[in-house]
């Protein structure tokens, strides 16, 4: 069914439409998660492509620096595709981020080596990667705002989780790649040309997706309200709610670290540190990763039963008082099966973030600076703690200063575990004033 921009709807979606739009919407976001992730799970084969051969760690850190650059894309894609979104309609600004995202795939696929073209070929990655990050800053505030708009009220929690298992299913799909082209190549043929072939895969999903989207339904509020606002997505709108804007920084913080720790550097760190096998520690990640997957929905749909509060402060407590011991003891892990297990409860605690974070932050704000409220904030932290993650920890690890690490994301934790203890609060959703 393909939306009618200038109809409001007078009847509510059955449940069957609703899971039809959020469907369209969430596999969009896979598929970009997944254009975005391919980059974190084949560095360890492209790194030497692009810069200048040397030890392995500091072509880590090359590629790790180029990680973090495309981050601080974020927040400017956060405020464009986000206006645009609260402007425009959120269909639209779904639509052009994949097409985006897509695009920056293709290239880096077929750009050539620092053997072949010299200072042109790391040039080229870091320009493509600014690029994916305006698509990726965008992707996630209005797909936030798309779900939860969607979403049938007694249900929010279980709908908006989908943004997470797309997310994380993404992540999936390119550490599946990763395990199927380990198994089908030699290293030696992964170094050269096959971390190549995921970055085609993702730019040929790209064309499924559009489609998809194209037919998506635009969401009741955007139709009914912001069409009559003139200061729809207005950074001046925002300023009315600074109070919304901090308690998403806050909430983030923790949050984005953690997820990135446990979902991204921790393949880096079971290699480097524990002495895994690459193929070992891709495995570890993937089963790792398909519980995390199965908990979103289901941490989601409690949430819509006890409330948010009580999953926020569980990954606080959690992640506060267990990362330390947790990371000590991956250390000294001396089997797959041990490093499984802890990687296990690590990514337990933060699913109680990651299964309700998008519509916590939603329902913060009114329909008319939505996308906009939900994407900026969380954009500019990301961009300054997230996308920084690989290379902090890389860089601490360089001057032996890894334990170092570990406190650093216990710390950030606690500071998000005071903010949802005393700034949240329980059953105030500004989606029901709409």
């Amino acid at each position: 069914m393909r939306a009618q921009a200038t109809t409001v709807r007078t009847v509510p979606r059955s449940e069957r439409q609703v899971a039809t739009n959020i469907l369209k919407g969430s596999l969009g976001n896979m598929v970009e998660w997944f254009d975005w992730y391919v980059y974190a799970s084949f560095a360890i084969y492209f790194s030497a492509a692009f810069f200048p051969a040397g030890n392995q760690t500091a072509e880590l850190l090359a590629t790790a620096g180029v990680f973090a650059i495309g981050f601080f894309m974020r927040p400017l894609g956060s405020f464009v595709m986000g206006r645009f979104a609260d402007r425009k309609g959120r269909r639209a600004a779904l639509t052009l981020s994949v097409i985006i995202m897509a695009g920056g795939s293709l290239v880096i696929a077929l750009t050539p080596t620092y053997a072949q073209i010299g200072i042109w070929s790391p040039v080229i990655l870091v320009l493509t990667r600014l690029i994916q990050g305006l698509s990726l800053g965008g992707e996630y505030g209005t797909s936030a705002t798309y779900m939860s708009e969607m979403a049938s009220p007694s249900r929010r929690g279980f709908y908006s989780s989908f943004q997470y298992v797309t997310l994380i299913g993404g992540q999936l799909l390119a550490l599946l790649v990763q395990i199927i082209l380990q198994n089908i190549f030699t290293n030696a043929q992964l170094y050269a040309f096959g971390w190549r072939i995921p970055f085609a895969i993702g730019a040929l999903g790209a064309l499924v997706v559009l489609w998809l989207r194209l037919s998506m339904e635009e969401s009741d509020q955007f139709n009914s309200t912001n069409k009559k606002s003139k200061q729809a997505g207005t950074l001046r709108l925002l300023a009315k709610y600074p109070k919304q804007v901090l308690i998403v920084v806050g909430m983030t913080l923790g949050g984005t670290i953690s997820f990135y720790t446990y979902t991204t550097y921790l393949q880096q760190f079971m290699i480097n540190t524990t002495g895994l096998s690459k193929e070992s520690a891709a495995m570890i990640n993937f089963l790792a990763l398909l519980v995390m997957v199965i908990l979103q929905p289901v941490f989601g749909h409690l949430s819509d039963k006890i409330g948010r509060k009580p999953l926020l402060i569980f990954f606080g407590v959690g992640g506060t008082v267990l990362t330390v011991p947790l990371f000590t003891l991956l250390t000294n892990a001396t089997q797959a099966w041990q490093a499984f297990l802890l990687m296990l409860v690590g990514v337990v605690i933060v699913s109680g973030y990651t299964s309700i974070n998008a519509i916590v932050k939603a329902e913060l704000f009114p329909a008319e600076i939505r996308a906009l409220g939900v994407g900026l904030p969380y954009g500019l932290t990301v961009a300054i703690f997230g996308g920084t993650v690989n290379y902090v920890a890389l860089w601490l690890r360089s001057v032996h200063l890894e334990s170092g690490f570990f406190w650093y994301v216990s710390g950030t934790v606690f500071i998000s575990l005071l903010v949802y203890i005393f700034m949240i609060k329980k059953g105030v959703s500004a989606l029901d004033k709409d």
